[in-house]
């Protein structure tokens, strides 16, 4: 989403990193070019102005300008500024003391309001984010868009959370005063009200809006805004602001090609905290908004900590002690490489997690440009589901006629079939030096992982250092995954060597 702000930015600090010294010519030059890139990107002219005069003033202090590296200074100061424009610091969810607490969904019709309900629905009750568990009830309130109810309902039995009964012609108030009812009588701990959405501002809408806040005394009014309206979701911030007491905003498509200026704006023009990002169609696309690890992507100094986190989501215990008993004995078969693809790709595939890795930017405009197929595990996949479960416990099965039959059969070539073969063999080799070295625990001593720490990670600028454990992700963490992989083909940064095999699948060009 931030990919067009943060190639422009970059362009700015490189010039600024690559002098020696800064003069207040120097700094005030860069800082136009700053304000014209978050313009470009559908920040608030306010907002933008705003943002560009407090930077400037800080940057040409005299502490930056006589510091020995004055353009990191300078990238620091706009970091720190982005964090405080974002919101500072994640705001959780108030929940309250006495149950239930109340949650009103409000926004646009078409911004992905029912759905985002749904999300934060399940995330409560799964207990992401490292919460308790919690009791949830949804309850729709839009009786004007056809089947909006019907819909909500569907989103319940996918997520397992209770829904609201309908009862044919009730009204909006009345529905919330009887959901409210039914979330006492049935010891619900959250209770969540999806407000029919507006095509524009209507105030009949917003005063039966004001009307249900009225009765439900909601803990919590969420905004839902969708991302790629650019500067009218300010507009649409403003007119529900003036209308109920917004308490946060909730952000969907946040993974779309918007240019970023309704996030960056956002906090700034309702001076209420962004509480979640939608990333995804799926219902548990959904991510707590952490204004410093946003700044740090739109910089390019990477996402560490929800490349963590999303690691340990993806990974599922069972799966990872399962591997990590097959590891012992020193077995790996296509199945076990499979689990590794499968992986990879449920944290967002190459692409993605190279964007979260600091340094990568440069990299991943690199993949880009040589335009590598991000498709190439859902391959590598097809290939593996082509072979009979005895071919992929014993992967040396497979001869010249098998081949031929596993290629057709997932609409590759034998080429293809021989260059997975090629990367299996070779992860199945660097799996017997880890037992060599002294099992799982030499590996886990070897990648650092029983600390957590993230050895040479490298700095933004992409310089080398081996990627260190990443801990937290139950068993097997993302560093296990990359290295298994022999690393992401082509990134500098991650300190592992990757096999033949893989770069031979990685070569295959976008058709």
């Amino acid at each position: 989403m931030f990919d067009s702000l943060s190639d422009r930015l970059g362009g700015v600090f490189d010039r600024l990193r690559g002098r020696g010294a800064l003069t207040e010519a120097d700094v005030r030059a860069a800082m136009r070019e700053v304000r014209v890139a978050l313009l470009e990107a559908d920040v608030a002219l306010p907002v933008a102005r705003d943002f560009v005069e407090k930077v400037t003033e800080q940057a040409i202090g005299q502490n930056v300008l006589r510091s020995v590296t004055p353009g990191q200074q300078v990238v620091k100061i706009v970091h720190d500024a982005l964090v405080e424009m974002l919101g500072a610091d994640e705001s959780e969810l108030n929940l309250g003391v006495t149950p239930p607490a109340v949650i009103m969904m409000v926004g646009l019709q078409g911004s992905g309001k029912t759905t985002t309900t749904a999300k934060i629905a399940k995330r409560l009750s799964s207990g992401q984010g490292g919460r308790e568990r919690k009791k949830v009830l949804m309850a729709s309130l839009d009786v004007n868009r056809p089947n909006a109810q019907e819909q909500l309902a569907v989103l319940g039995e996918q997520t397992e959370v209770a829904t609201l009964p309908v009862v044919p012609g009730q009204q909006p108030v009345d529905i919330a005063r009887r959901a409210i009812q039914a979330a006492k009588l049935q010891g619900y701990d959250v209770l969540m009200l999806d407000t029919a959405g507006r095509l524009h501002v209507d105030q009949a809408l917003m005063d039966e809006m004001k009307a249900v806040a009225d009765i439900s005394k909601p803990q919590e009014i969420l905004l839902v805004v969708d991302s790629l309206t650019g500067q009218d979701a300010v507009n649409v911030a403003q007119s529900f602001s003036a209308q109920v007491p917004l308490t946060g905003v909730v952000l969907t498509r946040m993974d779309g090609d918007a240019r970023g200026g309704a996030a960056l704006s956002m906090r700034a023009v309702t001076g209420k905290p962004i509480k979640f990002a939608g990333t995804g169609e799926k219902l548990d696309a959904l991510e707590g908004f952490h204004p410093s690890r946003v700044a740090g992507r739109i910089l390019g100094m990477g996402d560490v900590v929800s490349l963590v986190e999303r690691a340990a989501e993806s990974i599922q215990q069972e799966d990872a002690e399962r591997m990590a008993r097959r590891m012992e004995k020193g077995q790996f078969d296509m199945n076990d490489l499979r689990a590794q693809l499968q992986q990879m790709a449920k944290m967002g595939g190459i692409g993605a997690l190279a964007g979260m890795i600091p340094g990568m930017k440069k990299a991943q405009a690199a993949m880009a440009a040589s335009n590598v197929d991000e498709k190439i595990l859902v391959r590598m996949d097809a290939v593996i589901s082509s072979m009979t479960p005895k071919e992929r416990a014993r992967p040396e099965l497979l001869n010249a006629k098998r081949k031929i039959r596993v290629a057709k059969g997932s609409g590759t070539t034998v080429q293809d079939v021989n260059k997975l073969m090629k990367m299996h063999q070779e992860m199945a080799s660097a799996m017997k030096r880890i037992i060599m070295m002294g099992g799982l625990k030499g590996m886990m001593a070897m990648l650092g992982k029983g600390g957590g720490g993230m050895g040479g990670m490298g700095g933004p600028d992409g310089g080398g250092g081996g990627m260190g454990g990443l801990g937290g992700a139950g068993g097997l963490d993302l560093s296990d995954a990359v290295n298994q992989m022999g690393g992401l083909p082509g990134l500098p940064g991650t300190g592992a060597k990757m096999p033949p095999g893989f770069q031979n699948f990685m070569n295959v060009k976008k058709k």
